[in-house]
Parts: C-alpha cells; sequence; structure tokens
C-alpha cells in the first residue's frame, strides 16, 4: 500500500511540474491585440487605400489591371470588396491568394474585414 501511494505521489508531482510550464503566446493566440495592430481606427484613407497602394496598386492598377480588377480609387475597391472578391482573394478561399508575392498579415486582413463589415464607408 506505501509503494501504491508513492508511486501516486509521484506521477502527481511529475504530471504537476509539467501542467505547470505550460504557457501560451499572446501574440500567437490574439495576433491582432499587437499594439502595432490598430482595428479599432480603420478608414478607408488611412488603413485601406495605403494598404492597397503598398501591396496591390502595382498589378491592379494603370491603364490595364491585372484580370480587369481596379484597385486605386473608392468606387472600384468598393465594387470589389462588394462581391466578396477582395476577402475571398487576401484569404485564398477559391481564388489564388493576393498579392501574388505572399499573403498579407492576419491583422492587415483583420483591418479589411473591419473596414467591410463597417460597410466600406469612404472616409
Amino acid at each position: 500500500m506505501k509503494r501504491l501511494f508513492i508511486s501516486l505521489a509521484t506521477l502527481a508531482i511529475f504530471l504537476l511540474f509539467f501542467v505547470s510550464c505550460y504557457y501560451d503566446n499572446e501574440e500567437a493566440l490574439y495576433p491582432t491585440l499587437n499594439n502595432a495592430c490598430d482595428t479599432i481606427n480603420v478608414t478607408y484613407s488611412g488603413t485601406i487605400a495605403p494598404l492597397l497602394n503598398n501591396n496591390c496598386t502595382v498589378c491592379h492598377g494603370g491603364s490595364i489591371p491585372s484580370g480587369g480588377i481596379l484597385l486605386t480609387n473608392f468606387t472600384s475597391v468598393q465594387t470589389v470588396a462588394s462581391s466578396g472578391l477582395l476577402i475571398n482573394a487576401l484569404n485564398g478561399n477559391g481564388v489564388q491568394v493576393m498579392p501574388v508575392s505572399g499573403s498579407l498579415s492576419v491583422c492587415k486582413i483583420a483591418q479589411f474585414q473591419i473596414w467591410i463589415r463597417n460597410g466600406m464607408p469612404n472616409n
């Protein structure tokens, strides 16, 4: 009986040691909580247009935009966003992931989603 008690006590201490050392990386669990990611003040002119200019308009601008999708002005961006194509392309849902140079960060995609969810205001 004493050996069983010692074995159970040893097992309990062993388990407590490994469970107590467990931790999660907050940034991995909550990527949009990073202070560098503003998901509160998402505006077209301050957030969305700069993201598009830095990542999309090289191909989706000019007189002959790639795929016929123009992303250089509010009206055309609103049309593409309303159709669902913008978010689908950013997430790779049924279409090629955009931009082709590599997927945007979780934060940047969340900013697009917030702007669309808020009615795509021209602010």
